[in-house]
């Protein structure tokens, strides 16, 4: 647990620039420990761009931006090969996913194609171009921004995408008051502008195996999958939690430990992170829709259902 304290400086140093959200920047950089991807849903100009920018550079980590729109193409995002006469030869030229932090700025907004072409390095970290499988560089992160479902030309994004996010969080409207600190700090300039660097990327990768560390009793493992069951059980729902969003529910109640200090898992970690690993994988039922249930009141049933078991000793290592 060497690095809890400069993860604990990460998260301090982007609140300077994301006001009122603490809750939203631990659970991104709890994703980010635990290797995983992260879908920011909400409306514009609320602060996902700032969010992921901010991570880049408190992280000093390689990022890439790209603004998704309808005639982005998959080379944009994987890159394509070159022919180069003097040399002969067919070179490839790095598409914008070559980096350690992708920003895809309202990834709904393009074709299926495009965002398809995502698929392949959010789940394999690596990009195939003209028969050749490259490695992107590590760490490596998504950080996808989209608008919620009905805005004005957006499209859904598939299940098999949606499902490679680790987490799917919303920031919400800033209260009035975060509100004014907001306006009077960037009166005359950009805090993104004054962030500092508090961790080299390597270290970004010794956290992530501290984190792979922390210890998971099988009784924490029964409640993650009785909780995925529940979801593929229930009445009100046509998609439940996949194996891979249990896999993703273990991993995040590890980051959650982790940034509170201990080696071990406890159900209220499982419980705290769930909402956020399973909203996005949930797909309601005829039944659902006709109740006007949403996925988050599913969400806050199932865990009513489903016994927590009690803490024990014998959950610790």
């Amino acid at each position: 647990m060497e690095y809890v304290a400069k993860a604990q400086q990460v998260i301090k140093e982007v609140e300077k620039v994301i006001i009122g959200k603490n809750e939203c920047v631990g659970k991104i950089m709890e994703a980010i420990l635990a290797e995983g991807h992260i879908l920011i849903e909400d409306i514009p100009g609320v602060g996902k761009t700032s969010m992921a920018l901010a991570f880049a550079k408190a992280m000093d980590l390689e990022q890439n931006r790209v603004q998704f729109t309808p005639d982005v193409l998959p080379t944009d995002i994987i890159g394509f090969s070159m022919y180069q006469k003097g040399a002969g030869e067919f070179q490839y030229q790095p598409g914008a996913v070559m980096c350690n932090l992708f920003l895809g700025d309202e990834i709904n907004r393009t074709s299926p194609k495009t965002q398809s072409a995502l698929l392949e390095v959010m789940e394999e970290r690596t990009v195939t171009v003209d028969g050749i499988t490259r490695q992107v560089p590590k760490p490596f992160h998504v950080i996808a921004t989209e608008n919620p479902i009905g805005s004005v030309g957006t499209q859904m994004l598939p299940e098999s995408q949606l499902d490679r996010f680790m987490i799917c969080i919303s920031l919400g409207y800033p209260k009035p008051g975060d509100e004014l600190k907001i306006l009077m700090d960037r009166d005359r300039k950009n805090p993104l502008e004054n962030l500092v660097p508090v961790i080299r990327r390597e270290e970004l990768t010794s956290m992530q195996k501290e984190v792979e560390s922390v210890y998971i009793h099988q009784v924490i493992y029964e409640y993650i999958i009785a909780l995925s069951n529940a979801s593929r059980v229930h009445e009100m729902l046509e998609l439940g939690i996949s194996p891979r969003g249990s896999l993703a529910l273990s991993k995040m109640a590890k980051s959650v430990a982790y940034l509170k200090g201990r080696e071990y898992v406890i159900p209220n970690d499982v419980e705290e992170i769930f909402p956020d690993v399973a909203y996005h994988r949930m797909v309601l039922s005829t039944k659902g829709k006709l109740n006007h249930l949403t996925a988050k009141e599913v969400i806050e049933d199932i865990l009513k259902k489903v016994k927590k078991p009690v803490p024990e000793k014998s959950h610790e290592k």
